[in-house]
């Protein structure tokens, strides 16, 4: 072969290689669930500079009253919440290197009633803010799709929601928000997945890889209004029109297209997402003396579309390969992308020698896929698991759980690998999937005060991609353990 052929051979297959890293978002991760804001409780006892210690280990944060200013916010309407999460991760085994990063969040949430501010009843005034802090250990070591930690993120301290809410109607079946929001609050949500520690428990791997920008979600946000109505008690419809994206360029680095989350995008296209939920048994149920109590469920049902253009996975404007030398490098476009997903959270066994009813195994299911292949580089993924809830007994705000995750390539996606393997004629990986195990134990320490040891196991990273280390190997399995720790402030 002549140097000419081995430098195009080179090139070709160097530019596969990094348009295959460039078209894939990295995975939105999904944070720990911070409590919504609530009045000055009893347990949040007054803290002192002289008695900080008194009554800490009962206190429902760690600050309690802090010296005095939630009660002073309480007089005015407002509520304040402050929640860190520290963790250590690595892996022990596989990626492209080893090792363990440290990365952390704080997240601010701070809240204002409306009635109990200026007697207007039913409305709800948000603004949360995100400290993100550490290192991503799936981009230094992982290279996976699935990203390990649900709070990686690059560093900064950025605003994440600003919304209002409105209550309406009789029992407030019906509710409306406007503002910057986070879908991943509210859409697509398994109650039970959120234990986790891995991303896509949380903000699943279709919408992550295949929106423009990973879509609004952690720590990310979009402009737009959702409409909330509960006709009847056991089901719930959730609709929203979002801005399509939630940068204002979708090209680089999303997050560095919005490092403060101040830019309120409203450039793009439209993002509509609906959901319908149905509940069993519907709220406020009663369970007789002599009836067994009920193992609860909800099943949800949604779409999204999203109406911005979307590049082809395997050609150019000129209808070439993009793997092809003669390629201008400029994927063809498509107009709009969609998606239909699937929700379930079913107990399956409650103790019944358990007097509060909180001694529970549940399971959990969320599938989403989407026919578009062309334009998508993740057609369907998948999360199941168990969680057991006080699974010593007496340890009744302890959980188990143990699940698992897999992301699809699409055809078009691995077809443009083959297409490097031909136009470089060399061997070349074509990704298929990525699937990983995860086994988790949250231990409640205190109220204020949570830890949990996490193992990981990942097969076939980022689907089957070259390890950039080792030429012609690819990046293999990795196991990853770990500590979260959680502090509510």
């Amino acid at each position: 072969m002549s140097r000419w052929c081995k430098r195009v051979s080179f090139v070709s297959l160097l530019g596969g290689l990094v348009f295959i890293m460039l078209s894939v978002n990295p995975a939105l991760a999904t944070p720990p669930t911070i409590a919504a804001p609530e009045e000055v409780s009893a347990t949040n006892e007054t803290t002192s500079s002289t008695g900080f210690l008194t009554g800490i280990s009962r206190r429902d944060t760690l600050l309690g009253d802090i010296w005095g200013v939630r009660p002073w916010l309480s007089k005015y309407g407002l509520s304040l919440s402050i929640l860190e999460t520290s963790e250590v991760l690595g892996n022990v085994s596989g990626g492209v290197n080893q090792g363990f990063d440290y990365d952390g969040l704080t997240q601010m949430i701070l809240q204002l009633d409306t009635e109990r501010a200026f007697h207007l009843y039913g409305g709800t005034f948000n603004v949360s803010g995100l400290q993100i802090h550490g290192r991503n250990l799936s981009a230094d070591n992982l290279y996976t799709l699935q990203t390990a930690s649900g709070i990686e993120a690059d560093r900064a301290t950025r605003l994440w929601e600003l919304w209002y809410d409105q209550k309406f109607l009789e029992e407030d079946r019906l509710d409306v928000k406007i503002g910057q929001q986070s879908l991943d609050q509210e859409f697509m949500v398994s109650q039970n997945a959120s234990l986790f520690v891995n991303t896509m428990f949380g903000w699943p791997m279709v919408p992550s890889a295949d929106m423009p920008g990973g879509g609004p979600a952690y720590p990310l946000s979009a402009p737009g209004i959702r409409v909330r109505i509960r006709p009847i008690d056991s089901l719930t419809f959730l609709a929203g029109v979002f801005n399509g994206s939630p940068v204002s360029n979708n090209n680089g680095d999303p997050q560095k297209q919005n490092p403060s989350g101040t830019t309120f995008p409203m450039n793009g296209g439209a993002l509509v997402i609906a959901e319908v939920q149905y509940s069993y048994p519907s709220l406020g149920s009663m369970v007789s003396a002599d009836q067994s109590q009920s193992l609860s469920g909800t099943y949800k049902l949604g779409f999204w579309y999203d109406t911005e253009n979307f590049a082809d996975q395997e050609y150019d404007n000129t209808g070439l390969s993009l793997a092809n030398p003669a390629s201008t490098g400029i994927p063809m476009t498509h107009q709009g992308d969609y998606a239909i997903y699937a929700v379930m959270d079913q107990m399956i066994w409650n103790d019944p020698n358990d007097p509060d009813g909180d001694r529970a195994i549940n399971f959990f299911e969320r599938a989403m896929g989407t026919p578009e292949e062309n334009r998508n580089l993740i057609d369907f993924s998948l999360n199941a698991g168990f969680t057991f809830h006080e699974p010593i007994p007496h340890r009744g705000d302890d959980t188990f759980g143990i699940g698992m995750g897999y992301a699809k390539v699409s055809d078009r996606a691995a077809d443009l690998d083959k297409d490097t393997g031909f136009y470089t004629g060399s061997a070349y990986p074509v990704r298929s999937g990525e699937a990983f195990v995860e086994a988790t134990y949250q231990y409640q320490l205190t109220p204020w005060c949570q830890l949990q040891p996490d193992f990981q196991y990942v097969f076939n990273p980022g689907g089957g991609i070259p390890n950039p280390n080792a030429p012609g190997q690819q990046v293999k399995d990795e196991a990853v353990i770990g500590l979260r720790m959680n502090i509510s402030f």
